[in-house]
């Protein structure tokens, strides 16, 4: 079996950035852009826990899901299995560039949230008491400040 494109990234050189993973075409012809938003250095750097990550992910889908110039791109965001970031798709093809503002809003509404997680309920998710806020705010302000506010290429090319 063929590896999949994600397992061919060289891991071990894999710096903290946006990248775009894949871009596909639907049969109906709309371009899918698949972002890796890789918050730590894979094997390098602590994993962000899964609890954080949970958070995170409710809290960000529910930005982009509302954001009025985006809302209408945003098909997906949701963590990768190995808890080194998330992945984003959104309709067009995109590059990093073309998201990076939209980025830090997310990742700055993350970092400054207040109050009750958005779905953090029985009714509203499998596993709800499943979620780290103050880890996914501090995970999510380290993103900003050290990675999105000083983006380089180096962040938003895939190593070779």
């Amino acid at each position: 079996m063929e590896k999949i494109a994600s397992f061919k990234i060289d891991h071990l050189k894999l710096l903290r950035g946006v990248y775009v993973s894949r871009t596909d075409v639907t049969p109906s012809g709309d371009i899918i852009t698949t972002f890796d938003v890789r918050l730590t250095e894979p094997n390098r750097e602590k994993a962000v826990t899964p609890q954080a990550l949970h958070a995170m992910e409710h809290l960000a889908a529910t930005f982009l899901r509302n954001n009025d110039e985006w809302k209408d791109r945003i098909i997906y965001w949701g963590p990768m299995g190995c808890c080194t970031g998330n992945y984003l798709l959104m309709q067009g093809d995109l590059t990093p560039g073309d998201i990076i503002p939209l980025l830090k809003d997310t990742f700055r509404f993350v970092a400054e949230f207040e109050g009750d997680v958005p779905g953090a309920t029985p009714k509203d998710c499998g596993n709800y008491s499943y979620m780290d806020l103050s880890e996914a705010k501090r995970e999510a302000k380290r993103f900003l400040e050290e990675v999105l506010d000083k983006i380089s290429i180096e962040n938003m090319t895939y190593p070779q």
